[in-house]
């Protein structure tokens, strides 16, 4: 895997922080033209390095009242499979594979309690393979 040079991090400093930064204000930020930072981003995209854009939306003006960080321990043979049919769900809004305390950690987004329960019991509960489910709900986001 090549690394990329200091000119492409500040880049991605400046779009971590607003995607939106225009190319004419990276250009002079750096020393270069607005062609060069775009070719440099187009690269980025190309390699993987840019994965996508997006935006940040607090769940709760949408709707969500219940956020919720959930692990998942799972039967080691069905890792892979539960892990797939997680990522697939609508609810789970970031899913993560790791080494720590759960095999699996999930963010989802509930309307309410109530369904964030349902969610747990009735959906994750019942895959086969799903050994336990801890879930932690968000009561204020700080950062992110």
């Amino acid at each position: 895997m090549k690394m990329i040079d200091e000119k492409d991090k500040k880049i991605l400093e400046m779009l971590l922080k607003d995607s939106r930064t225009p190319y004419s204000e990276m250009a002079k930020v750096l020393g270069i033209s607005d062609t060069a930072v775009r070719k440099r981003i187009k690269n980025l995209e190309n390699k993987g390095v840019i994965r996508g854009y997006t935006i940040s939306v607090d769940p709760h003006f949408i709707g969500y009242k219940c956020v919720a960080i959930v692990g998942i321990d799972t039967e080691s043979e069905r890792f892979y499979k539960i892990a797939q049919k997680l990522r697939e769900m609508d609810e789970v809004r970031c899913l993560d594979i790791t080494s720590g305390e759960s095999m699996i950690v999930a963010e989802i987004w509930a309307e309410d309690g109530e369904s964030l329960a349902h969610i747990l019991s009735e959906k994750i509960g019942k895959i086969e393979g799903v050994k336990r489910i801890k879930s932690s709900v968000v009561l204020q986001k700080l950062k992110g």
